[in-house]
């Protein structure tokens, strides 16, 4: 249960876009993809990331657009859920509660308003029982609606979306449709194996747009094409084989002409249709194939890869575009970081890799090669990968440690470390000290102090190193100091707030430094275990000294007087000090499941408690640091004021903690689609925003209501025709004539309106020569006598008079 609170386990931000297969639009202008708690919008010509579906309260499972209309898409989700979207303008038109987890959905052009789900129903067994469910959605005018009509179909699928597909009149395991909520159901089989040894096992399986035919993935890597199969007894198929391994996916084009097919070789292969084993090749697209989806006009291609990414190709074989999430590898060696200069996201990437990416705007900006070495996808092959990183206080370098070698016998490290170049916006390769210790490097950090740059290292040879730029060549880096203990093995170490001291366990033992004279200062050594973890206080809880142990300890020292300050007994698998303030934030893994407490140095008691946050061990989080404060939000929530906290699980999902003000910020720019009118948010908008902001200062209230010019009668039908809906509006022929008479003006009122204008005129051409006057006088703020009607029009007349005869009369006197 989670404790009261308006903070929840949100996946937002470097979430995975591979989880189900992205669907393009009927234009081929969108592709949308399911990621975290939304559904993401991109561009498939400038890949950019448009907008989000934001409004489950969980993984979204799955996508498919409406087809009754090309402009909507259904979206169904881990909370129960199945949301209708208009995805151009990212309107949310309703929501439908199922009740149930779902994890797949379909349609069919055939079955209007039912959608197939893919539920998991609770049975008492540890394995779950998967069942396609057919849904009807009632029609009603409310937000929400309960859908509980709900009919199976097939029970005992499998639990991988990819095995179930629909058809022509084919839905995959071979189920008929021969009304809405009523199938004939026939199926067929092959052995796991057979005589040779193949695999027989089904991965996927895709059904022919116009043909009586479906096609099946195996194991082993073949692909079979079943036909015949209405009369059980006489089915037949036909194999055709290039994969190596498993088949990933599968999908056929539009017309039935092609077969798409991807595997783990990252290679797309288009099998044509009928003509036995010709097929077309397109190597090298990353990572393995997971998903093909194809546009409804067969003009795209997109293929979905195992490291996070989307490839849009055109129906020629050609690579248009890539869009790039967090990669997702097989492990993460190194913790998460944020790079102090962009602010970005850094952790293992490709292999061999550093991945820098943008939390904020959601983008992979680039990879840093480390290794520096071309990467061989051959399973079992020992290559070298990235397994620590660190950034010092600045942004200026960065240290990393590449290893090969599982066995201490074959085991090989470098450390690395870069400098960041200015000119290339990027990190360069500065030193590279092959010999930096004598076994396997444990554990390294930065000094925190701006004057002074130092990297200490730790290793299993029982020593630590201190690395400092030579005296003599500023550029490089050279081992200033060689620290040991008792010949006790370091396991962590950390500098305080403002590098004066240096922390560095050995086993049970906490050994306090000097780094500007290594002198060992004291040891630290009362409670049993091994340290874990080790960090110091923040701000003014810096005197603090916080360590984790084997035994299940978390202990808390005050270095001023050297003494155990307090500590309680909790399993923390990953204990993360935010830099911005004095919070400490603790995972701690029992009964399957992982909680947080978020606690400060100086009060035993935690600030915040989530429990049951995921049922994974949590053993990688950051800190990242907000561009602007969190306020507003309530008490229980203050900790998440200058910073986010992400965490990784062992599934590769990236979590973070949202808040209910920040959640309702997000829904509240997302529902501000027009403004001003009916005036959509675009960029000729934002360029005379500024303009339209001045227009409306000038209309204060002293100018009355009475005054703005009304809209002609016209235009309220105009209105109404526009923003009724299309299927319940009469005819054209009906409207035509409607629409042009509210268009036209009667002669009386343009007569009024003549002499409205005549009116007005006069009044500006007198208000023009009253202001002529004010000016000749110097001043317009001055008060002057205001004339009656007669009086104005009398002083008009006297001033079109012409007196030039009485110069004549002044010149002729004597």
């Amino acid at each position: 249960m989670v404790e009261k609170s308006d903070v929840r386990v949100v996946r937002c931000g470097g979430s995975k876009i591979n989880l189900r297969p992205p669907i393009i639009s009927t234009d081929s202008r969108f592709v949308l993809c399911a990621s975290g708690d939304s559904v993401k919008v991109y561009s498939t010509r400038t890949e950019e990331w448009l907008h989000s579906l934001q409004g489950h309260t969980n993984q979204v499972t799955g996508i498919a657009l409406n087809p009754a209309n090309h402009l909507q898409v259904y979206s169904c989700s881990a909370d129960g859920t199945v949301k209708l979207w208009d995805f151009i303008d990212g309107i949310l038109i309703k929501t439908f509660i199922i009740g149930y987890r779902l994890f797949a959905i379909y349609v069919s052009e055939k079955h209007d308003g039912i959608v197939f789900l893919h539920i998991a129903l609770d049975t008492d067994s540890k394995n779950e029982c998967f069942q396609l469910v057919a849904v009807h959605l009632p029609k009603s005018a409310e937000q929400e609606v309960e859908a509980k009509e709900l009919s199976a179909v097939s029970s005992r699928i499998s639990p991988n979306p990819s095995c179930t597909a629909f058809g022509r009149e084919v839905r995959a395991h071979s189920y008929f449709f021969k009304c809405p909520l009523f199938f004939s159901v026939c199926s067929f089989s092959l052995k796991a194996t057979d005589k040779k040894g193949a695999k027989n096992a089904f991965t996927c399986i895709a059904c022919h747009p116009a043909d009586d035919c479906i096609a099946t993935g195996h194991e082993d890597g073949k692909i079979r094409l079943w036909r015949n199969f209405i009369h059980t007894k006489e089915y037949t198929y036909s194999t055709q084989h290039w994969h190596h391994n498993a088949v990933n996916t599968l999908c056929f084009t539009p017309e039935g002409t092609n077969l798409l097919s991807g595997g783990i070789e990252s290679v797309l292969v288009q099998w044509q249709y009928g003509a036995g084993n010709r097929k077309e090749f397109l190597p090298r697209l990353g990572g393995s194939i997971l998903h093909v989806s194809t546009s409804s006009d067969g003009q795209l291609f997109c293929t979905s890869h195992s490291d996070n990414k989307i490839t849009v190709i055109e129906s020629s074989f050609k690579v248009c575009g890539v869009i790039q999430g967090l990669v997702k590898g097989d492990a993460v060696f190194t913790d998460l970081m944020i790079d102090p200069r962009s602010k970005a996201l850094v952790l293992n990437g490709k292999p061999g890799h550093l991945q820098f990416y943008s939390l904020l705007r959601d983008k992979h900006l680039y990879n840093l090669d480390i290794v520096q070495q071309e990467y061989i996808y051959e399973a079992g092959l020992d290559q070298f990968e990235v397994v620590k990183a660190a950034f010092d206080i600045k942004g200026y370098w960065l240290a990393t440690v590449e290893e090969r070698g599982q066995k201490s016998s074959d085991l090989e490290f470098v450390l690395k470390l870069w400098a960041y170049d200015e000119r290339t916006q990027s990190f360069v390769l500065n030193t590279t000290i092959t010999a930096a210790h004598t076994d396997r490097i444990i554990s390294m950090c930065f000094s925190s102090s701006e004057e002074t740059t130092m990297l200490v290292t730790t290793a299993e040879d029982g020593q630590f190193k201190a690395w400092c730029q030579g005296a003599d060549d500023q550029s490089f880096w050279s081992c200033d100091f060689v620290g040991s203990y008792h010949n006790l093995t370091p396991t962590n170490c950390s500098f305080s707030a403002d590098s004066s001291l240096l922390a560095v366990s050995f086993q049970e033992v906490i050994t306090i430094w000097s780094p500007d004279t290594w002198e060992l200062l004291t040891t630290l050594c009362q409670p049993p275990g091994v340290v874990r973890d080790l960090c110091f206080g923040q701000l003014s809880c810096s005197k603090y000294l916080i360590a984790t142990t084997t035994r299940n300890l978390l202990c808390c020292w005050n270095l001023l007087t050297c003494a155990l300050e307090w500590s309680t007994s909790v399993e923390v698998s990953k204990l993360q000090p935010d830099p911005l303030s004095e919070n400490v934030a603790a995972f701690s893994y029992q009964s399957k499941h992982t909680d947080l407490f978020v606690f400060k140095p100086n009060e035993p008691r935690p600030l915040f408690t989530h429990k049951n946050v995921c049922s994974e061990k949590i053993h990688r989080a950051v800190f990242v640091p907000r561009e602007e404060l969190l306020n507003n939000c309530d008490e229980s929530s203050q900790w998440l004021n200058r910073s986010q906290l992400y965490f990784l699980t062992q599934n590769m999902d990236l979590l973070t903690f949202s808040t209910a003000t920040e959640e309702d910020r997000m829904l509240s720019s997302s529902k501000r689609l027009v403004i001003d009118d009916s005036i959509a948010v675009t960029p000729f908008y934002l360029l005379l925003g500024k303009h339209r902001q001045q227009q409306q200062k000038l209309n204060t209230p002293s100018h009355p209501a009475a005054d703005k010019p009304q809209q002609p009668q016209g235009s309220v039908t105009i209105t109404e025709l526009l923003h009724t809906p299309a299927h319940v509006l009469p005819a054209a022929s009906v409207l035509c004539s409607m629409f042009v008479s509210s268009l036209l003006i009667s002669n009386t009122g343009q007569e009024m309106n003549s002499e409205k204008e005549e009116e007005h005129s006069e009044e500006e051409m007198e208000a023009c020569d009253s202001q002529q006057e004010l000016r000749a006088q110097g001043s317009v703020d001055e008060v002057t006598p205001k004339l009656s009607k007669a009086q104005e029009r009398e002083l008009k007349r006297v001033r079109k008079t012409d007196f030039s005869w009485m110069a004549g009369l002044i010149d002729s006197k004597p």
